[in-house]
């Protein structure tokens, strides 16, 4: 699933869409030792507008639009699909419509006995179905043509007590310390997960989206346990091992002008592929053409492939992942953030037999600590 496709489905996640609709929500809570204490299924046609409202906010934030981060895909195993495996629970729960009681609580007690969670948390899925409308040459909506997608959405919540703290008392005229038991449950989804997928504006049932709220601490249990999935590695895991095979393939060669320059073909590559609706990605032979253009020794070039299938094995790397927004400069005691608009203005050099760091100043006047001082 790709970003314009999970934006379609997000842009049509409500009743106003005119084309989707949200037949049954089911919510459990599952307490810190893993017990499913509660789950139970409601009809979203009877249901209050109010109430319809915060599973519509909770449930459309993980149709998260930054895919490849913190949206991903992922193809299940052959195995999946076999009896009491991930794959076969999912579709069940999807053929059922949440219908059926067996089924839906089968469902609740794979996620709590095999998600690993700190604290209690509530599962709230969705049984919806989107109307996929197809145009004749003509681009007019054709008759007759149309497509049902349904899918059950899973959001993740954790849950909480509230914040201890005073409260004024107005029958006694005071203020006090008031305690907050009551558990509340987060409307910002952890985790969670779409299945099955909108693939080429269709379904695709041996492929799962998984959302997870904090990219650089992924929950790894969701993918592989949960889910039956390979987990991929993260941004910051991808951009890690990124500088693991520059360091490995450069060696002594890398220096502040190869580190500017691949950051600035990386970009390039995202510009020349802004109008792609597929994640633009790079493997050995995109970094070793990279390398190439900007003049490593051929030497070097050639150790690109073993160093990447050392470190990544065949997978490529999302190349948004890879590309640094400023490039930072540390060494005991200074740090210097340099924005790319500025990155030319920064050189390396030996003065007087020492290594030094040279920033051109266009302009005499400069700032230190918010204080204006003038360059002689």
């Amino acid at each position: 699933m790709n970003k314009k496709e999970t934006a379609e489905i997000k842009k049509n996640f409500s009743d106003k869409s005119g084309f989707f609709i949200m037949e049954r929500v089911m919510t459990g809570f599952v307490d810190a030792e893993k017990n499913v204490r509660y789950h139970k299924t409601n009809s979203c046609l009877t249901m209050a507008v109010e109430e319809h409202d915060v599973y519509d906010e909770t449930l459309k934030k993980v149709l998260n639009t930054n895919v490849g981060k913190n949206f991903c895909e992922y193809e299940f195993p052959n195995e999946a699909y076999e009896e009491g495996k991930p794959q076969e629970i999912l579709y069940s729960l999807l053929r059922s419509e949440l219908k059926d009681e067996e089924i839906c609580e089968n469902f609740m007690n794979h996620i709590a006995n095999n998600l690993q969670h700190e604290g209690p948390y509530a599962v709230i899925t969705a049984y919806c179905v989107y109307t996929i409308r197809r145009k004749d040459k003509n681009d007019e909506y054709a008759e007759g043509e149309d497509e049902l997608y349904r899918y059950i959405l899973t959001a993740i919540c954790p849950v909480n007590t509230g914040s201890d703290g005073f409260v004024f008392d107005s029958f006694n005229n005071e203020i006090t310390k008031k305690l907050n038991t009551e558990l509340i449950i987060s409307k910002a989804p952890s985790d969670g997960f779409l299945y099955p997928v909108f693939s080429n504006r269709s379904t695709d049932i041996n492929h799962v989206m998984c959302y997870m709220k904090s990219a650089a601490k992924p929950n790894i249990s969701l993918v592989e346990d949960v889910l039956g999935c390979s987990f991929v590695m993260s941004a910051d895991n991808e951009k890690e091992s990124f500088r693991n095979i520059l360091k490995g393939v450069v060696g002594d060669d890398l220096d502040y002008m190869v580190i500017k320059t691949v950051n600035e073909k990386l970009q390039e590559v995202v510009d020349n592929n802004k109008d792609e609706t597929d994640t633009t990605v790079i493997d050995n032979s995109g970094l070793k053409e990279i390398l190439t253009e900007i003049g490593i020794p051929q030497e070097r070039v050639e150790m690109t492939a073993p160093v990447y299938e050392k470190v990544c094995g065949n997978a490529p790397l999302t190349v948004a992942n890879l590309i640094e927004n400023k490039t930072v400069l540390s060494t005991p005691g200074i740090t210097v953030n340099i924005k790319p608009s500025a990155a030319d203005k920064l050189r390396t050099s030996v003065v007087d037999g020492r290594r030094c760091l040279l920033i051109d100043i266009d302009d005499p006047t400069i700032e230190i600590n918010g204080l204006p001082v003038t360059m002689s």
